[in-house]
């Protein structure tokens, strides 16, 4: 049985012990921590890399919404508040559900098998592409056939993706989350929302203010890295 990393955000504790009642009966989901607000949730979200969140919306000074602006790699997200007016908005970003407290166990075990559905499904694309993975991608008359490895900078272009190579850039129409699942992280690493690079091709990783990273690729791009991903560059690049 897979098991899934799980984060309660709520800045009432009772709200927070309910959701942990309704989760004991699910073994599957290993409730990693509690947070009250949205920079404790920033912290604990870094440290942990959980699968799952259930994120109230009204919280102090920042909300649920304001939490996954913040968020490089969004977990997939079930909210539960004591409104009911947001839903549309929770599902404008792509939340799997929508729960109005107080919980009711009927409803929140529905809840569940969605999740348990789309998280199988992630699951099963988890496997990265190999770098010898060629792209077919048609360029106006111009037609590409990309080895992976030679991919140095993925950009986001809203609804597509910019592919820089050699010296050629084409355009893909695939956003930068859905390349992103389907490469081998050991090799590609998101610098920012817009943009990840192929790690072979640094040439010079230039410290930069408040203790973030600019990157320089060995074709020259200087590319700057947020400071979230600074942290977690660091960390996967020590020993």
């Amino acid at each position: 049985m897979s098991t899934y990393k799980t984060i309660i955000i709520d800045d009432e504790r009772l709200a927070r012990s309910e959701v942990k009642r309704a989760l004991a009966l699910y073994p599957e989901f290993e409730v990693l921590g509690e947070a009250a607000n949205v920079d404790e949730a920033l912290v604990l979200i870094e440290k942990t890399r959980p699968d799952l969140l259930f994120l109230d919306i009204h919280m102090p000074e920042k909300s649920g919404f304001d939490l996954l602006q913040e968020l490089t790699v969004v977990p997939e997200v079930v909210f539960t508040t004591a409104y009911n007016q947001y839903a549309v908005q929770a599902f404008e970003v792509n939340a799997l559900d929508y729960l109005v407290k107080p919980l009711r166990d009927e409803r929140f075990g529905q809840t569940i098998e969605k999740v348990k559905l789309e998280l199988a499904k992630k699951e099963e694309k988890i496997k990265p592409l190999p770098m010898s993975y060629k792209i077919f991608v048609k360029d106006g008359e111009q037609c590409h056939f990309i080895p992976l490895s030679e991919i140095r900078l993925i950009q986001s272009m809203e609804n597509y993706a910019r592919l820089f190579f050699g010296d050629n850039k084409v355009l893909i129409k695939k956003s930068l989350n859905l390349i992103e699942e389907k490469l081998d992280p050991n090799v590609f690493f998101r610098i920012n929302r817009q943009q990840i690079i192929n790690m072979e091709y640094i040439a010079e990783i230039i410290p930069h203010f408040k203790n973030k990273l600019n990157i320089q690729l060995t074709t020259g791009e200087l590319l700057e890295v947020s400071s979230r991903q600074s942290v977690k560059f660091k960390n996967i690049n020590t020993l």
